[in-house]
């Protein structure tokens, strides 16, 4: 199936992407946003933790593709010799070939195995944390990663199942349950946010998003831009209040004057509201629908 990137034009556009430029994409995935990058003219350090994207992205020219985790982004940049760059983005949505292969587990549409690791090589399943974890902790992950409301009796369910004999292997096993307890009642499945809580939890998103933000912005040179698309409420709040610190604000002094706080490095908001896809967009991929794009700029005062 074709991978449509979202907010494509959007993204680069806000990158200000200038010919012999250098860029990161945290996120790599099937170099949708990379291949605009470098027709642009820049060149392209790709990071993903998925050795199946790596392989069908294979070889590009301009594009250094490195397999890892966007949370280790400044490491992994000096390691390739990247010290300095103009621009770095990060797609945080979960790719269309990974929720469309059923192996991989990320769907309830589809039946396979709860697996839901970005990175199979990593040891933690989803499987393992519905079959091992307790009442308390399972409502906690699917509180804290999704805002479940009935994140307690969707736990609960699950522990008395567990003692019953039932095992969760697969990702209908899970999702029926979820339904079952909670019936079916608007337009989106009531297993979404256990699924979302679950992938989130396995692959430590939030926490890898937020040292991603922080290694970014080290490495953008002055003038470099930072673009962050997000697909789910709680990674857009931390995206904006990383953004707003770093923005900062001016404060009139009671002795007179001014003076800005805010966290170092400045940088400038380049999109004052998020930007959304066009309706002809969410019409074409329907997963664009909820996608915020968030750009800041190094530097630049206020």
């Amino acid at each position: 199936m074709l991978h449509i990137p979202v907010l494509l034009k959007e993204t680069v556009d806000a990158l200000a992407v200038r010919r012999g430029g250098a860029y990161i994409d945290g996120t790599l995935g099937r170099a949708g946003h990379t291949r605009e990058i470098i027709a642009r003219g820049g060149r392209v350090l790709g990071i993903d933790r998925d050795e199946q994207a790596l392989n069908e992205v294979g070889e590009i020219e301009n594009l250094t593709a490195v397999k890892g985790r966007h949370g280790d982004i400044k490491e992994i940049a000096y390691e390739n010799g990247w010290k300095e760059v103009d621009g770095i983005m990060l797609d945080l949505g979960v790719s269309s070939p990974q929720l469309d292969d059923a192996g991989r587990g990320f769907s309830f549409q589809r039946e396979g195995p709860l697996d839901m690791r970005m990175d199979r090589a990593q040891g933690l399943t989803a499987a393992e944390i519905v079959n091992k974890e307790s009442a308390e902790n399972l409502a906690w992950i699917f509180r804290t990663y999704s805002e479940e409301r009935q994140a307690k009796k969707i736990a609960n369910a699950i522990v008395r199942a567990r003692e019953r004999g039932r095992m969760f292997e697969t990702t209908e096993d899970l999702a029926s349950l979820v339904s079952s307890v909670i019936g079916r009642s608007g337009p989106h499945h009531p297993a979404t946010r256990v699924f979302q809580a679950l992938r989130m939890a396995v692959n430590d998103e939030l926490g890898e998003l937020e040292r991603a933000l922080e290694g970014a912005l080290s490495l953008l040179r002055e003038g470099g831009r930072l673009a962050v698309i997000t697909f789910e409420s709680l990674s857009d709040r931390i995206v904006k209040r990383f953004f707003s610190s770093h923005v900062g604000v001016m404060r009139s002094l009671q002795q007179g004057g001014e003076e800005w706080c805010g966290t170092e490095p400045r940088a400038r908001a380049v999109t004052k509201k998020p930007i959304v896809s066009s309706d002809e967009e969410c019409a074409a991929n329907p997963r664009s629908r909820s996608a915020k794009l968030r750009v800041i700029e190094k530097g630049g005062g206020i």
